[in-house]
């Protein structure tokens, strides 16, 4: 792990989360914002419910950063908004 007064490992503590809540397919980000919400709000990708599936898409935004460009955050976003009016009908 690394330390903080900035030792000689550079490992971030991202890099050892595991989840096995959401089970995205391969690709599934790269695609466009309705595909993203609908199948992050399935049963079979997100097994505990579409709130799971938000926190899956928070978590790859959050994750990928600065490597992330500006068309496909607006994409991103998108899908966030999508599937969290699809959570919001539910209640």
């Amino acid at each position: 792990m690394a330390t903080k007064s900035g030792g000689s490992q550079s490992r971030r503590w991202i890099a050892d989360v595991k989840t096995d809540s959401t089970h995205p397919p391969p690709g599934l980000f790269t695609k466009s914002a309705s595909t993203i919400a609908r199948s992050l709000a399935s049963k079979k990708v997100s097994p505990k419910g579409p709130v799971s599936g938000l926190r899956m898409l928070t978590y790859f935004i959050n994750r990928t950063g600065k490597g992330l460009d500006e068309n496909r955050r607006k994409e991103l976003e998108k899908a966030k908004e999508l599937l969290s009016k699809r959570i919001h009908r539910k209640d």
